[in-house]
């Protein structure tokens, strides 16, 4: 059992007060449904203070990708049929990193509503791309659009609407993690009532209730991963953009976050994650992109993309099954 230091921490949240701006709203429809699911999600006790949910975007750009033919009957479900923009467009991204062409004119488009699976070998440009999607890094060329903002021109509208878990997660590990995801809410500006019942109601469904007040730098690996996800969530954003969510996770919090997220897609939102667990991403996704050598390779609904095969065999006879040059007959011995 981890032994968790205790200490004193100043949330920088307390020092400041945040901005007064209103929250814009979205269609009452959608919204209702979103909070609605999402509550029952994360097991709400007692009604939460009045939100006022962000705006309906403007209709985004389209690229010359693939037709999405699937149904995308798990995502969605209450808002089908529904004309929308969709939640991200990619258009002609391009990144090096001196000599290496790690994005090289990537294209891709999810549908708004779907629980997108973004697969590819190590290497692949998967890291990188949702780093230029979500305005983490900036492309050599290309754009990126979610839910019609531009990522680059638009930054602060693009990203009031998306929650995002990078890569190698960096956080305020100086806060305890009740600080932190209230720190995040408050950023985001949330009134204080606001953001103390949704972190408390994160905190819970995460399981993170006896360390809520330990500093995050005492954190084990899955811990850190679970209360950067409620920093994600603590908005309610409409576009969630995980890399690796489940990496170092237990069954358990790995069931829990799975349900949360069903209920976040089918409340109106969209989820995109990359994972290398081909099983997973069958599991949860509808839709799924396969990214090699920085391109898209395959993309559309995941019955589209791995049609009489597993996505698994799917993904090795579109990427090619390395095979063993070295002879390693010695292992055997």
């Amino acid at each position: 059992m981890q032994t968790m230091r205790r200490g004193r921490s100043t949330c920088p949240a307390e020092r400041r007060s945040p901005g007064q701006r209103a929250e814009p709203r979205r269609s009452e429809a959608w919204s209702a449904g979103y909070s609605h699911r999402v509550q029952e999600a994360l097991d709400a006790k007692g009604s939460a203070p009045a939100e006022q949910p962000p705006p309906a975007p403007a209709p985004a750009a389209t690229v010359g990708t693939k037709t999405e033919t699937g149904t995308g009957a798990r995502a969605g479900a209450a808002i089908a049929g529904r004309s929308r923009p969709h939640a991200l467009v990619l258009q002609g991204l391009v990144k090096r990193f001196g000599t290496n062409l790690a994005v090289a004119a990537l294209d891709l488009v999810v549908p708004a509503g779907s629980f997108f699976g973004l697969v590819g070998p190590n290497g692949a440009g998967k890291t990188t791309t949702l780093s230029i999607a979500t305005g983490l890094l900036r492309p050599d060329a290309g754009q990126a659009l979610v839910l019609g903002h531009d990522v680059w021109a638009d930054p602060p509208a693009a990203k009031a609407v998306m929650g995002v878990l990078p890569d190698g997660v960096r956080l305020f590990d100086r806060l305890s993690g009740r600080e932190l995801v209230t720190y995040h809410g408050l950023l985001r500006g949330l009134s204080r009532a606001v953001v103390e019942h949704r972190a408390t109601q994160l905190i819970r469904a995460l399981g993170l209730e006896e360390a809520a007040g330990t500093l995050v730098v005492d954190y084990s690996a899955g811990m850190t991963k679970k209360v950067a996800l409620a920093c994600a969530l603590v908005h309610a954003p409409r576009l969630l953009l995980l890399d690796e969510p489940f990496e170092a996770v237990d069954p358990v919090s790995a069931a829990t976050i799975r349900s949360i997220l069903a209920e976040v897609v089918a409340g109106g939102g969209t989820v995109v994650l990359s994972s290398h667990v081909m099983e997973l991403v069958e599991r949860l996704c509808d839709h799924v992109a396969i990214v090699h050598a920085g391109r898209v390779v395959a993309t559309g609904s995941l019955d589209d993309v791995r049609g009489d095969a597993s996505l698994e065999e799917r993904f090795v006879d579109l990427v090619g099954a390395r095979s063993i040059a070295a002879d390693l007959s010695w292992l055997s011995s």
